[in-house]
């Protein structure tokens, strides 16, 4: 490991030194004969789900726990130790960051109830409760984000029936996380810095995918919001076609990140679904890095442990390969395997 990491301070929030860490990664490089990535015979790319603050630190606003108590912190630490210890093995790190504003659809100030009571964090509002009549849009919220107050309740109506039918979760009264300009939106410290340092040491510029700006809809996928059109047809968000087109010219895609109920799984789902996805074999290519993500777990209000679980067993059926950071890529199974174990292996991904 390089010498400026710490493994104990994962938890801590710190201003990363980028010119002592570009001075570093740069003699780094050299003493271990790291290449460039033009060099890359076989080309991965790192997916980093949402390891920010809001989701991967203690005391932040929806750190996630998991049914440890610990789990999103001991995912970063073990994800820094794999970033320094395969950093030439890996291409590129894409990192998506969920950001958000005061008013959305899924923030208190956005609903009321009978009583023009906002909700409490993790309050599930149902398609049947909506259609009830126990929860509405605050007239002043759909003002504030430049709707109809009569539009906002329709599309309502019509949003959280789309959840349901669509399989997903319940709308979810989330607390405050991921605001735009704190430092909950950041990412985790030593992650930021081991993605830096694997930037300067690969010569490989970092890709960030921000997501979930729209009040109206939630985004846990990196790849479009939950409901893509509203009541009357129009559009709330788009597919990230570019990401999935650059996810596909890699010859693996290894997915870490938070949560694993949530923006993992769906990130994660939306691939699988994908028909261009199947039809050009990134299942077969696609690790999902089993120790580096926990489920949401909210003692005496929600676990979605069982679903993340029952999540990447389907995933697993699908094509997918379930991997431990902590073990050595050349132990995975796939196409990894063969590429960790010859040299001659040609570049694959150059005909395309």
């Amino acid at each position: 490991m390089p010498s400026h990491y710490a493994s104990e301070r994962v938890s801590d929030v710190w201003r990363v030194d980028y010119e002592s860490r570009f001075v570093e990664a740069t003699a780094w490089a050299e003493e271990h004969g790291i290449a460039p990535v033009t060099e890359d015979r076989v080309r991965t790319c790192l997916l980093l789900v949402d390891v920010q603050n809001t989701f991967c630190t203690p005391g932040f606003e929806l750190f996630v726990a998991g049914r440890s108590g610990t789990g999103a912190l001991d995912d970063s630490r073990r994800l820094c130790d794999f970033l320094y210890r395969n950093l030439a093995s890996l291409t590129q790190v894409v990192a998506t960051l969920d950001s958000h504003q005061a008013f959305q659809i899924f923030h208190a100030p956005f609903l009321i109830d009978e009583a023009g009571e906002h909700p409490q964090p993790y309050t599930l509002v149902s398609a049947e409760a909506v259609a009830a009549g126990e929860w509405r849009v605050d007239p002043s919220a759909a003002e504030t984000v430049g709707v109809d107050p009569e539009y906002a309740q329709e599309h309502l109506i019509a949003y959280t029936r789309a959840l349901a039918d669509g399989g997903k979760y319940d709308l979810t009264v989330w607390p405050f996380h991921a605001m735009l300009g704190g430092i909950g939106h950041a990412l985790v410290s030593a992650i930021e810095e081991a993605v830096f340092f694997h930037a300067i040491t690969r010569r490989s510029q970092t890709l960030f995918e921000a997501k979930g700006r729209n009040p109206l809809t939630e985004h846990y996928s990196a790849l479009g919001p939950e409901v893509l059109v509203d009541q009357e047809g129009e559009p709330l968000g788009t597919r990230n076609t570019a990401l999935i087109e650059r996810l596909l010219a890699y010859d693996a895609v290894l997915v870490a990140g938070q949560a694993k109920s949530h923006c993992v799984a769906w990130t994660v789902d939306d691939l699988i679904r994908d028909p261009t996805v199947r039809d050009r074999g990134l299942l077969g290519r696609l690790y999902l890095l089993e120790d580096c993500t926990s489920p949401v777990v909210v003692p005496g209000a929600v676990d979605y442990t069982d679903d993340a679980d029952a999540a990447f067993a389907r995933f697993a059926e699908a094509g997918a390969h379930i991997v431990r950071s902590t073990e050595p890529m050349s132990s995975w199974p796939g196409r990894l395997s063969v590429a960790h174990s010859a040299d001659s292996l040609p570049r694959e991904s150059a005909a395309r």
